[in-house]
């Protein structure tokens, strides 16, 4: 598999960046204006309030390394800046962008790296998609450099944690890009100047190629995690270590299967014990659930599916449903729910024979209808020791519709760059696999508990390196 697209970082990165504190207090006035002319008038010294700014940030800043979630501006500057001021969130959100776009471009020293706009035209004209994945809580500072660096019209897609809302290194964020890009993860490189939120993220994700840039810059924390690739100094390296890697890894050739995409659910996982805390609870609240109630799941599970009720709402409206009173309570079965979903138990042989599949060269990938957000369940892969292999993760919550719908299975045959006909799909259900041979996919049933309508049907999941289909590609493979 080769390169196809290159994904970038942003500070650190294309561009460098400095700072000192006094930098920062002689830019704070200007900061304080942008609050006053907003009626929010703290009534301190200059030093006052880049002291409040600087403990704040940093609150918000320990937060983000440990959940890797980005809050909205109006959140950060609420609760962690003048979260000890009674500010009217009225005052407050209006301005709360352009406070945040202040911040990021006043109490930094930004500068391009010399040598990018040469380098991005030379991976335009060997084809390379050029994208950005950017750690940033602002939604218009990164697009507003790259327009002031004449660079901007190199980068599609520029994905930025400010609107998806997860921060690297967390995986969710990079399989998020490269399903932007239409590129299988492993046929992406990345190229960052920290390990730990750059290289870390990008290979969790199954990118095919990390590379680290040198930048100089002391910022403390830590930086542990897998070595790259390659470490370059300057941009001027990249674009010959591409080429090298491509070249080395052009001699797999056509295929009649190239891609294996699996359901998630009762497919690589199942929950042995799933509603029993939960039904445990209702008991102590002294309820019986009524048999309507499954109608009323059914139809939240939908819009969850599907992205209408973000992960919150529907742990609430579940609650709800079953009538329970006071919040304590709700939050309590809000809670249970949230530990039953993440007590799953992977089916015998799933991570053997995954990352097997992935040494014979098989592009790997999941469709899934979910309420869980990707993040969370990319966080059980990682754990159960397969996290790094998918080379696409399709989830219904992101594209806002569910199987059998034809154009889910599509995202991922198209993002993987084949033909339906060359990709196997291994469900339980016998919709979603009548949905999957309807686009032309090879179909693999798999722990299905009612008659199916499938090409193979498995026992044991690590039946799927002995069916036919393995067999045919082996013997391409050896040819």
């Amino acid at each position: 598999m080769t390169i196809k697209a290159v994904f970038f970082d942003m500070g650190g990165t294309l561009e460098t960046y400095e700072f000192t504190p006094e930098l920062r207090l002689a830019a704070t006035p200007g900061l304080n204006k942008l609050l006053i002319n907003a009626e929010i008038n703290l009534e301190l010294t200059t030093k006052e309030l880049y002291n409040l700014i600087r403990e704040g940030i940093g609150r918000y800043h320990d937060l983000s390394l440990r959940t890797h979630e980005e809050y909205p501006a109006v959140r950060v500057w609420s609760e962690f800046v003048f979260n000890e001021y009674s500010i009217l969130i009225e005052k407050l959100e209006p301005i709360a962008e352009e406070l945040m776009v202040y911040l990021e471009t006043n109490f930094y020293r930004r500068k391009m790296r010399p040598e990018v706009p040469a380098m991005l035209r030379q991976l335009k004209s060997l084809g390379m998609k050029i994208g950005l994945i950017s750690n940033i809580n602002s939604i218009s500072q990164v697009p507003d450099s790259l327009k002031k660096y004449q660079i901007d019209q190199y980068f599609e897609p520029v994905v930025l944690s400010s609107t998806f809302h997860f921060r690297k290194p967390d995986p969710s964020i990079f399989y998020h890009a490269a399903r932007l890009a239409g590129v299988a993860t492993s046929e992406c490189a990345f190229v960052g100047d920290r390990i730990e939120r750059d290289i870390k993220g990008a290979y969790q994700a199954g990118y095919g190629l990390t590379i680290q840039i040198e930048h100089l810059f002391e910022h403390g924390e830590d930086d542990s995690g897998p070595a790259p690739n390659a470490k370059i100094t300057s941009m001027r390296e990249l674009v010959p270590i591409i080429q090298e890697f491509n070249f080395a890894n052009s001699q797999l050739g056509n295929r009649a299967i190239r891609a294996f995409l699996f359901d998630a659910g009762d497919v690589l996982y199942f929950r042995p014990h799933r509603f029993e805390m939960f039904g445990a609870f209702l008991e102590r609240q002294g309820i019986v659930p009524e048999r309507n109630v499954q109608d009323g799941i059914r139809r939240i599970k939908n819009e969850a599916f599907e992205g209408k009720l973000d992960r919150l709402q529907y742990l609430k409206a579940f609650v709800n449903l079953y009538g329970i009173k006071g919040q304590e309570n709700v939050q309590e079965g809000m809670q249970i729910l949230e530990q039953e979903d993440n007590r799953v138990v992977f089916f015998p042989g799933v991570s053997e024979t995954l990352h097997a599949l992935k040494d014979l060269g098989y592009y790997l990938g999941i469709i899934t209808d979910t309420a869980v957000p990707v993040a969370q369940k990319l966080s059980w892969f990682r754990n159960a020791g397969f996290g790094e292999v998918f080379d696409c993760f399709i989830s219904s919550k992101e594209l806002g519709l569910q199987k059998p719908d034809p154009d889910i299975y599509m995202a991922a045959i198209n993002q993987l760059g084949i033909s339906p006909h060359q990709s196997v799909f291994v469900g339980h259900d016998a919709d979603e696999l009548d949905g999957a041979r309807a686009v032309g996919m090879h179909t693999v049933s798999f722990n299905n508990q009612e008659p199916v309508n499938a090409d193979i049907i498995i026992s044991n999941f690590v039946d799927l390196l002995h069916i036919e289909l393995i067999r045919e590609k082996k013997e391409t493979y050896l040819q």
